[in-house]
């Protein structure tokens, strides 16, 4: 495919401080609390994410930190957010679980409207918005009834993807949103079926490689022009910039101790508080 001219459009994201940032337990293959932690370096390094991101032009919004909670510098996981509704995450694990309340009173206290998840569902972790439909993963974390719930909240199509392989536990490390319904995937992380249906709906995507995937080159913030991603994820960079795109390299190394990286990162708020835009 050809390279075409990209259009950035500001967005508007949540962020989390790694203040208490450290690896204490395991719930993901990449977590390993025998190796050290430096919660200064994790510091530096999301403070290049975040100058990263305002320097775009984007609005990049704070929650304060929870002492006790070392992942909830992960705001991605904390909700979904679109159209300004927001359906809260409920998640698998107990180590993450007061995550879930501490973003809901964030996004509540400022008027959006939150429907309080039934279903476990780890938020943007597993519920990745095209503009047009909302891919949902499973397999490791969200339960496949809380794609059903999701559907109702957002009154969008939600098309199951089904994960197989452990160290992609959440859809936002296999699969990147590039622009309105364009993407870019690994595809050995999913299952035959979830690897037919993306090849049906998106036979143009751009295919990362077993480094790019593994370095976490898919769990990249993307304005439709600037993606932002892991400085290591060389090769789907040099496919991103054939396809007009501008990658930015972000060290993260720190974070990807706890299995996360520039995605992980950052909730966006879709739609604004009390919005009814489509």
């Amino acid at each position: 495919m050809s390279a075409t001219t990209r259009t950035a459009r500001t967005r508007t994201y949540l962020m989390c401080r790694p203040t208490h940032f450290d690896v204490t337990y395991s719930i993901n293959p990449w977590m390993r609390p025998e190796k050290p932690t430096a919660t200064e370096l994790a510091l530096i390094q999301w403070n290049e994410l975040h100058g990263i991101l305002t320097g775009l032009g984007h609005d990049v919004q704070l929650i304060d930190p929870v002492e006790g909670l070392p992942d909830m510098v992960f705001a991605a996981n904390g909700a979904t957010v679109i159209d300004g509704t927001v359906l809260s995450a409920k998640f698998r694990y107990e180590q993450r679980a007061a995550e879930g309340p501490a973003y809901r009173d964030w996004l509540a206290e400022r008027g959006y409207r939150v429907h309080d998840a039934e279903h476990v569902n780890e938020g943007e972790g597993d519920y990745l918005f095209t503009g047009t439909r909302v891919l949902a993963g499973t397999g490791f974390r969200t339960a496949l009834r809380s794609h059903v719930e999701a559907e109702e909240v957002f009154g969008r199509e939600v098309v199951g993807l089904t994960l197989v392989d452990p160290r992609f536990y959440h859809l936002d490390t296999a699969l990147a949103v590039l622009d309105d319904d364009e993407i870019m995937y690994y595809p050995a992380a999913f299952s035959e079926g979830s690897r037919r249906r993306l090849e049906q709906l998106y036979p143009d995507a751009v295919i990362a490689t077993d480094h790019d995937a593994e370095v976490f080159g898919l769990n990249a913030v993307s304005d439709g022009r600037n993606v932002v991603m892991a400085a290591q994820a060389t090769e789907l960079a040099d496919k991103l910039r054939d396809r007009g795109f501008h990658p930015i390299g972000v060290e993260l190394t720190e974070l990807l101790k706890s299995g996360g990286s520039a995605k992980c990162c950052t909730l966006e708020l879709r739609g604004g508080a009390g919005s009814t835009e489509g």
